[in-house]
Parts: C-alpha cells; structure tokens; sequence
C-alpha cells in the first residue's frame, strides 16, 4: 500500500461512501467546506476513473493523492453514484468524487436528451446531498464542462420544503460556490454558473409554491407571495371577482363559487424589450386546491391537488428568471387563481356557463375546471395582440396515462413554436412531447346537447388530454399557440434523480430556454 493510504484510516460509512478521519473547516469561517469532484467511467472494465480537467488538476497539487485513493476508493463506482473523502488536503473537510459516467457523451435522439449534461446534473446532485449528509454546510462544485448544468444539479438537489417542520427536523442551508481554482477563463464559466443558479432558483420558486399547503397557500396569499418575489422587476396587479364579473368571465367564476375563498386574477407585465415589441402570454392554471367540486375526486391522494397550480407557479418561476436573465422580451403573465370546491353554491354537472368569448359551455364533470378557469384566461391574453400564448396546467390524468413523468405533454398550432421548444427542452434536460391536435378531438367536444361546447369529450375516456387540448383552442384565434399540459410530470418519484421525491416545479426550465432561444429571433 502506497504512504499515502498507509497515512490514513478509511473506514465505510454512508452507504458505501468512504470517509477518511482528518476533518478541515474553511479558515474564514471556521464551518465545513466540502468540495465536489467529477470523473468520468473507465474505458475498460475494471480501470480507473478519469478525472475531469479540474479534479486532475486538484490530484496534481496534492503529488497524486486523490489518484492513488480512488485506485481503491473508485471500484465499483456507478455512474451518478458518489465517494466521500476526508483527509484531502488542508482546504477541504471532505472531497465528494462523482462518476459522470461515460465521456463525451452528446445528444441521444432516442433520448432527446443532451445526456452529458443531464449525467452532470444527476451525479453532482447526488454528491452535493452526500456532502450534506455528512455535516458540510458550504460546498464547492467543479464545473465539469458544463457549470450550468452542474449548478443546475447542485442546487435543483438540495431543495427541500421543510420550513413547517421543527428547526431538528430540517434539512440544513449548503453554501454553493463554484470550483475554479484551476479554470482558465473565470469569467466565462462563473456566468454560466449564474445562469444555471438562476434556472434551478426559478424552478424550486415553483417546488415551494407547489409543496404549500392549500391553506397556507390560498389564491390570495398566492398573489401576495408573487408581489413578493417579483416586485419590482415587474409589475404585478390583482384582480378580484369584481373585475372577473366586468371582464364576463362566466367559466372561471362558475369554477370559483363553490368556494368560500375569494377568487384572484393575476396579471404580470416584465418589460425587457422595447415598447413596441408585442409580448409573450404565458397563461397559467391556479386552482390552489381541487377537490373535483361536486364529481368529487377519490380521497386517496387528494392532497396532492394542493400542486394543481402547477402551471401558474410554473408562470412565476420563468418570469422570474426572464427579469433575472434581463432576457430582451416583453412578457405578460395571466393566473386564474381558485379553488374548485363542492358546496351548495358549487357548479352542478349539466350547468351552462358563458366565457369571456360568448361562447357557451356545458359543465358535465366538475372536475373537469381547469379548461374552464383557462378559456377566459386565455380569451384575455388575446385581448393583447400577444406575439405567441404559451399556457401551462396540470390539465389531465389522461396525459400522465400517456406519457408519465417521461416528458409533458405540448400542443401546438405553429411547427416553428414546436421546433424551438424541442431544441429548449434537449438543451433543459426536461423534456416534452408533441401531441395531436386532430379535428376529430374537436369534433368531440363541440357536439354538446345544451351549449355550443362540452367541457369533456363525448367518448370521456378516450384521448382526455387530446380533446382537453381541443377545448382550449375554440377559445384561441392566435396562429401561435401553445398548450402544455404538465400534469404527468407535475410530481417526482423516482424518475428525475436530482429532484428527489416531491413537487418538481417542471418544466420550468424548459420554457425558460424556450424563451431565451426566443429572445434571439426577430419579432
């Protein structure tokens, strides 16, 4: 055995991590420093691990030491999976080395992913909790080639919502920096890492909002947390059932008077073009809690439906990275906000109700509210002459039948909106799938017996998503549309290993990029 390893104690701990004694603080601080390491997968079975340029560097300044340690240390290491040292050098207490899998990996078509990025984000998330896990509070993170995408993961893997459990039960703050001790040009990579800090921030704004409670989250708090976090980069105004009755939204107070609750809409102007470029309409569902009104829903899992605003937190989180990112576009947000209870003042199955447009709709399943509350949304942000209308909502279980946590599902009017948020969500990781927008999904759900539409397809288990999607556009003019229901991806199990298990925020992200990418093209 090598001096070095005679030097040091290893022991196993933390599922297989190594853990060697010497523990170092950060000298300013006098707190943990912890540091995360990429290596990439051997080329042969049974070689050793190939250290990214940084980590190589790291091993150089030591005489070696982290090469002869992961000599043992580095068998049998997955890709994503994570090794805790200790003992490394007098600047960190503990150095996490991350198997990023194989090297130069690009894109997959089968995929549709840039899967070296997401590698990236998947094993430095990983690492980043084991370091937690091991009592370090502030942690630094080799780029990898990507300081993006390894911010993205950093940061996107320690969220957690916590904050209404007791302080011993709470997971504690990590200090994220970027690693650049060795990177020759700082600047170009510390701004990626800013841009990946702001991406992942906008999509755990949406986690927190998702993971709240329904009572601690009403349509009105909700607008008084996003004044909070978006005032004054951009203005914020709410509307309140009076102006809903004056703007004859029928759909969306048919869906509100149920509850007790007082309905909201939020409109959300960020100005980051000139005056005369006309905006982007991001349109997003907010029912802040849905019990399927009078077709009540299952008791089993019902609490989840504290995240059918997912779309309007989805809303949030990319206007607020759009302001953050100074992204040169003007950009309007509209968020019905409700809740979608039964009571005797609630919807009944068989009501007609009359949207904003004149048209008139029958109510056959209330739980079937969120396409209500969207039509007058959507009929408003027209009112705009917007560019292009993007809305986002956890619309239907009939799209997680489909496509599951796999990707969300996208509709689209226009092939060149579809092309750009294709290349977006590569790009994100986070990805979507186009589906059909077919006459015959209309067909369906404009034979209605009392109205000019139904809000459920006529054949009610067959293509749900499919046909919720056509009931939108009977209330779109705009020859650029965009319709994504995020329902099947609105929570994270197991799929996503960087989120963890909980409320995903997705795909905020993607629409972020989507918008950027935008943001490049002429008007």
């Amino acid at each position: 055995m090598d001096m070095c390893m005679r030097a040091i104690r290893i022991r196993n701990v933390f599922n297989h991590h190594l853990r060697i004694s010497n523990r170092n603080f950060c000298c300013s601080c006098k707190r943990p420093k912890g540091l995360v390491l990429g290596a990439y997968q051997p080329q042969e079975k049974g070689g050793q691990l190939i250290l990214t340029p940084a980590a190589r560097k790291f091993d150089e300044a030591l005489s070696g030491q982290l090469h002869q340690l992961l000599k043992f240390a580095g068998r049998g290491l997955k890709p994503g999976k994570s090794r805790v040292l200790y003992g490394l050098g007098k600047n960190y207490s503990a150095v996490a080395v991350a198997n990023l899998g194989k090297q130069d990996v690009g894109f997959c078509p089968l995929e549709q992913l840039e899967e070296g990025r997401e590698n990236i984000r998947a094993a430095l998330g990983g690492a980043c909790i084991q370091l937690r896990e091991c009592g370090e509070t502030a942690v630094e993170v080799d780029p990898c080639g990507d300081a993006e995408a390894a911010a993205e993961g950093a940061v996107l893997s320690l969220f957690s919502y916590d904050e209404l459990k007791s302080k011993d039960k709470q997971k504690p703050a990590v200090e994220l920096s970027c690693y650049t001790d060795f990177v020759t040009d700082k600047t170009a990579v510390e701004r990626r890492w800013k841009r990946g800090l702001i991406l992942a921030d906008a999509q755990n704004v949406a986690r927190h909002l998702m993971e709240s409670p329904a009572n601690r989250l009403t349509p009105t708090i909700f607008c008084q947390q996003v004044m909070a976090r978006l005032q004054p980069a951009s203005t914020v105004v709410k509307r309140d059932r009076q102006w809903a009755e004056s703007e004859k939204m029928g759909a969306f107070l048919a869906v509100a008077q149920g509850s007790e609750e007082a309905p909201c809409f939020l409109e959300i102007d960020f100005q980051g073009g000139p005056p005369s470029q006309a905006p982007i309409a991001l349109v997003g569902k907010g029912i802040t809690f849905d019990t399927g009104g009078i077709s009540l829903k299952p008791s089993a899992d019902m609490d989840k439906m504290r995240a059918d605003m997912g779309g309007a937190a989805c809303v949030v989180g990319a206007i607020l990275a759009a302001s953050r990112l100074k992204l040169p576009l003007n950009i309007k947000g509209f968020i019905a906000l409700c809740e979608n209870m039964p009571s005797g003042k609630a919807v009944k199955p068989g009501d007609v109700v009359t949207a904003r447009n004149g048209k008139t709709i029958q109510v056959d399943n209330t739980d079937a509210e969120g396409r209500l509350i969207l039509a007058d949304a959507l009929c408003y942000a027209e009112s705009f002459k917007p560019r292009l209308i993007v809305d986002m909502a956890t619309l239907t279980g009939a799209i997680d039948v489909a496509l599951g946590a796999g990707a969300a599902g996208a509709y689209t009017n226009c092939d060149a909106t579809w092309d750009l948020l294709l290349k977006a969500s590569v790009y994100s990781g986070d990805r979507v799938w186009r589906m059909p927008l077919f006459k015959l999904y209309k067909s369906q759900v404009t034979e209605s017996q009392l109205a000019d539409i139904n809000n459920i397809g006529k054949h009610s288990r067959s293509g749900g998503s499919c046909t919720a999607a056509a009931f939108l556009s009977e209330f779109v003019t705009s020859k650029h549309w965009l319709h994504l229901d995020i329902a099947g991806v609105m929570m994270n199990k197991d799929e996503v290993p960087f989120l963890k298990r909980g409320m995903s925020g997705r795909p905020t992200r993607t629409v972020v990029e989507f918008l950027h990418r935008l943001s490049t093209q002429s008007a």
